[in-house]
């Protein structure tokens, strides 16, 4: 009876033996790979759903037409005189409000419930969130590039000339970067996808129209002036118009620098510790 058993007990053990893969666990990934991965992953979405490139593409166009040629006249007493303020800052508007679409991908992601098999992978945690900003920086500088050719064809020529906008087009890039992490925070935060996009334009709106996108600070009342100026939106604008006129200084460039970095400290930070301890 007793051999009977032990000879049993063998049989299952070799069963489960054999049941064990004997191949070699793949290794972990490197945090560039998973990185790659989810990026790949965000640039896929966007393979499948083209329609969500029209906030790229379409709002540009919109934007810059509708200021230029309604406002343009009345404000700068000719559309192309206008023209050559406008465009830096609507660079900058079109950028920054097409920012809070990371925070509303990741807000998906939560409700589906796809973020929490993704936080169980034995992968580098903020791959999830780095993968979505690096295809979130290729889609800001479409919307760039479909910016800046229109204005070239309007009639927008900046003496700071193509290294100009070019080292235009990286502050602002950093800038957007910066703000994607406060639209991950509240992505994490926020219950509902409706929610956050309402929360969201509480903020821009305020944040891009009381700025000096589309006019001179100087014409507005004093108590207006100081809060303008101290406006994250308005030193970026300040120091993107000031390169494409070829007449940046360094203080210009540094506090925008300043400032982004400053987002990125605050908002990452309590990005990564909501996404660890999301419920």
């Amino acid at each position: 009876m007793r051999t009977s058993t032990l000879q049993s007990k063998e049989n299952t053990g070799r069963q489960l033996q054999s049941a064990i893969t004997k191949r070699q666990r793949p290794k972990r990934p490197s945090a560039i790979s998973a990185t790659v991965t989810f990026a790949w992953r965000a640039l896929l979405k966007i393979k499948y759903v083209p329609e969500q490139l029209f906030d790229i593409t379409g709002f540009p166009i919109i934007y810059l037409l509708m200021f230029t040629y309604l406002f343009g006249g009345a404000i700068a007493g000719s559309t192309e005189q206008y023209l050559q303020f406008l465009l830096p800052g609507i660079l900058v508007l079109t950028v920054v409000m097409i920012t809070m679409y990371t925070g509303v991908d990741l807000n998906k992601d939560v409700s589906k419930g796809i973020f929490d098999r993704f936080r169980a992978l034995p992968i580098w945690n903020p791959s999830v969130l780095t993968g979505a900003l690096v295809i979130d920086i290729l889609r800001y500088s479409v919307a760039s590039i479909v910016i800046m050719t229109l204005g070239f064809i309007l009639g927008f020529r900046p003496e700071g000339g193509l290294i100009g906008v070019v080292l235009a087009i990286f502050v602002l890039l950093f800038f957007a970067f910066s703000l994607s992490w406060i639209w991950t925070t509240l992505g994490l935060i926020m219950r509902t996808e409706k929610a956050l996009m309402n929360f969201s334009m509480m903020i821009l709106f305020p944040g891009t129209f009381i700025s000096n996108i589309f006019v001179d600070p100087e014409s507005m009342p004093s108590f207006l002036q100081v809060i303008v100026e101290v406006n994250p939106v308005s030193i970026v604008v300040t120091a993107v118009r000031a390169l494409m006129e070829g007449s940046a200084t360094f203080n210009q460039i540094i506090w925008a620098w300043i400032a982004s970095g400053m987002i990125i400290v605050i908002f990452a930070p309590l990005t990564m510790y909501f996404y660890r301890n999301k419920k």
